[in-house]
């Protein structure tokens, strides 16, 4: 399956997509998405998505990368003229900038937040904090935590929303997204546990690279399971966003 870069954005096309899935990876990960995340997005365009998906380096400006995200996503849709149905899909880091979006997600029809997480800088840097004070390195990510939570639970929309947990995930705070998306008026959001952990999703299929048809079978199978399972909640869907 070839991809295709335009501008910024990683693009995965399928012979007739039906709807659009815009991509953002968790940190680091995030950089090379279309290598990273390589077998999960194609499994995905084998469902009939088409994948955009935008690289990141991550820096403490989270609430700038958000826009830097958006306008990228937002210019392709509108040079290529693409009127389908959008769906914003985050890993990790990917979540929160997804959710950060200018647009507070009006212009998706739904998202899906994968093994979300909304640590301090402290807690996602090892020795931030003596390293911080003695550079005088930024002490905190912007939007901080609690500040995120706060601009989360006031979003406008998308009125769709699925959470997918995965069960030995030990840095998921899926159940804090969770409390804030069910304060939303109207909101329809779903949590689904799957097999795997945090770094489930990224899983680049090195071995399907330079081996040829050496697989991980296993694996692909449970990244083939979580792309149905994105494709299916997608679909059941449907009546709420007519």
């Amino acid at each position: 399956m070839s991809w295709q870069q335009l501008d910024d954005i990683w693009i995965s096309r399928p012979s007739n997509p039906k709807a659009l899935l815009q991509f953002i990876g968790g940190s680091g990960l995030g950089a090379t998405p279309q290598l990273s995340y390589r077998r999960l997005l194609e499994a995905l365009t084998k469902q009939g998505w088409l994948v955009h998906c935008w690289p990141f380096v991550p820096n403490f400006d989270h609430q700038f990368l958000a826009v830097e995200a958006w306008r990228s996503f937002r210019k392709i849709q509108q040079k290529q003229e693409i009127k389908l149905p959008c769906l914003r899909v985050g890993h990790s880091m990917g979540c929160k900038l997804h959710l950060l979006a200018p647009d507070q997600g009006r212009g998706c029809k739904g998202q899906v937040h994968m093994s979300f997480n909304n640590f301090s800088a402290e807690r996602s840097i090892p020795l931030f904090s003596e390293l911080a004070p003695r550079f005088g390195i930024v002490s905190e990510f912007s939007p901080a935590p609690a500040e995120t939570l706060e601009i989360i639970s006031k979003i406008l929309g998308p009125k769709q929303q699925l959470i997918i947990k995965f069960r030995d995930d030990q840095l998921d705070q899926s159940q804090i997204l969770y409390s804030c998306l069910k304060k939303l008026d109207n909101n329809s959001v779903k949590q689904l546990e799957l097999a795997g952990d945090h770094l489930t999703p990224a899983s680049a299929g090195l071995r399907q690279q330079f081996f040829g048809g050496i697989t991980d079978g296993a694996r692909q199978r449970e990244l083939n399971r979580l792309a149905v399972s994105i494709t299916e909640w997608w679909n059941s869907q449907a009546s709420l966003r007519n």
